[in-house]
């Protein structure tokens, strides 16, 4: 019985993806998983038939038992040890297995590596799971992994909805692998939000060779199963909290559509100031491109192509990317927190800041903006802004001289004599007449001026990738 895929309305539960899996036999493999108990393939147990789908079942919850099939890990629940798993495992089925069932089997190899609510409560609560498998006997191998946190009080209940994310992570491996962006979608079937967060998932391998990760890190944000998304300027998918943990952080917001000479010029302005704060003088600093879902969502639904676009030429300038649902600046100040302790910078320009001062954002909140700028400013936050000139008037505008509502006035008085918000003096004249958006028309209309408003390795890319409209300018007419 071949293991067919669900369709939608009625799609199946938890326990009938387990029994369907049971039931196609061509699925065969082993189950590893370590530090909440065998809660995936206890579901495979529970619904019958599972001897066509289970060869081995292991827990190697002692660090040296864990390190002797493994080999030696500096953290236990981490990346590393899950692929270690995950090619142990895999490889050992095939090795094992392959010459007497290898013509009729897929083998395949799940494994999870995870930290529950310990008897405290005083650790973080999260976990590694992915499934290294074959598509179709005798086909090379793909693989998926995630990575999650749990969200319940409890550690029995951390434990059933790990048992049931990772079910939901099998079953749309082997029936939706061909849809990759439909599998994301599966991944919190019979859970919420409020008991799992999925933050970052990686696809590789032959079943995926098209798959472009930075989309799929895109779709969990874009799903709601996690607020915050990051990858690096390669495209590999990072994990937040591995790559912020008590680092110190500098954020740019912006549309970056496209990057321009200003964008680099005000986190260039913005490093050098943050980089000579007491606090941050001589350690390494966690740099971003935060782009927002609000942005990718300006024409009303995300356009792939232009978020890809974005993507590379962030990429061309070096740069790692945080898509982020955190409209509001406290949010993405609280979320920050939630992985440092350490000094924070946000970097803008003047039209940010006035945003920041407009009260109409601020209407859900219970305090209006003074709540919104106690939760900002709560952490050790900064905000580095960059200067505007009006090119029609030449007016310049810059912290000392920024219009905020009279009713706002102490407060932002405030805030700038406590050295919450800095103005950035060390910028580059001849970027500040630069507009993003005058760059994306002139892209679209054929104007070649646009060149000189982005970075060369910027325009290479736009230029061979066809970004935003651009079409090469024609040529003379031949002669004769």
């Amino acid at each position: 019985m071949a293991l067919t895929p669900d369709p939608r309305p009625g799609k199946p539960g938890t326990r009938e993806k387990a029994l369907r899996i049971n039931l196609d036999l061509s699925r065969y493999g082993t189950f590893a998983e370590i530090g909440a108990g065998q809660e995936v393939v206890r579901w495979f147990f529970r619904v019958g038939g599972a001897a066509g789908t289970v060869a081995k079942s292991i827990s190697a919850y002692d660090m040296a038992v864990s390190d002797a099939y493994y080999g030696p890990c500096e953290r236990y629940v981490c990346r590393q040890r899950l692929q270690s798993m995950l090619d142990a495992e895999f490889e050992g089925a095939v090795r094992q297995l392959g010459p007497t069932r290898g013509d009729a089997a897929a083998f395949f190899a799940f494994a999870d590596t995870v930290s529950a609510r310990n008897y405290k409560g005083t650790n973080e609560c999260h976990g590694w799971l992915g499934v290294k498998f074959q598509a179709r006997p005798h086909a090379p191998q793909s693989q998926v992994i995630i990575h999650v946190r749990m969200l319940d009080a409890e550690n029995a209940q951390q434990q059933e909805a790990l048992g049931v994310v990772g079910v939901n992570l099998l079953y749309g491996a082997f029936a939706h692998h061909h849809e990759p962006g439909y599998l994301v979608d599966t991944l919190l079937d019979d859970l919420s939000v409020q008991r799992l967060e999925v933050d970052m998932i990686e696809f590789s391998g032959d079943a995926f060779r098209e798959v472009d990760n930075r989309v799929m890190s895109l779709k969990l944000v874009q799903l709601g199963l996690t607020d915050a998304a990051m990858f690096a300027a390669d495209g590999t998918v990072l994990q937040p909290s591995e790559v912020l943990y008590k680092k110190r952080i500098l954020v740019e917001r912006g549309s970056f559509r496209p990057v321009t000479h200003v964008h680099l010029d005000l986190l260039r302005c913005a490093r050098e100031t943050f980089l000579r704060e007491p606090e941050v003088r001589g350690e390494t600093v966690v740099q971003l491109a935060e782009i927002t879902m609000r942005s990718l969502l300006a024409g009303g639904e995300v356009d792939y192509r232009d978020f890809l676009a974005r993507a590379d030429l962030l990429a061309a300038e070096g740069l790692t990317v945080l898509i982020s649902d955190y409209f509001e600046y406290y949010r993405l100040a609280a979320y920050l927190a939630r992985h440092t302790k350490q000094r924070i910078g946000i970097a803008m320009g003047i039209a940010g800041l006035r945003e920041l001062f407009n009260e109409k954002y601020y209407t859900g909140l219970e305090g209006g903006i003074l709540e919104s700028f106690g939760r900002l400013f709560k952490n050790d936050l900064k905000l580095y802004i960059y200067p505007h000139l009006d090119p029609a008037t030449g007016e310049f505008t810059a912290v000392q001289n920024l219009e905020v509502a009279p009713s706002l006035r102490k407060l932002y008085g405030y805030l700038v004599d406590r050295g919450c918000i800095e103005q950035l003096n060390n910028f580059d004249e001849k970027y500040l007449p630069i507009f993003a958006a005058d760059a994306l028309k002139k892209i679209g209309t054929g104007d070649p001026s646009w060149e000189e408003m982005v970075p060369s390795g910027v325009a290479g890319v736009i230029k061979h990738r066809g970004y935003f409209g651009y079409r090469p300018a024609p040529g003379p007419a031949p002669h004769g």
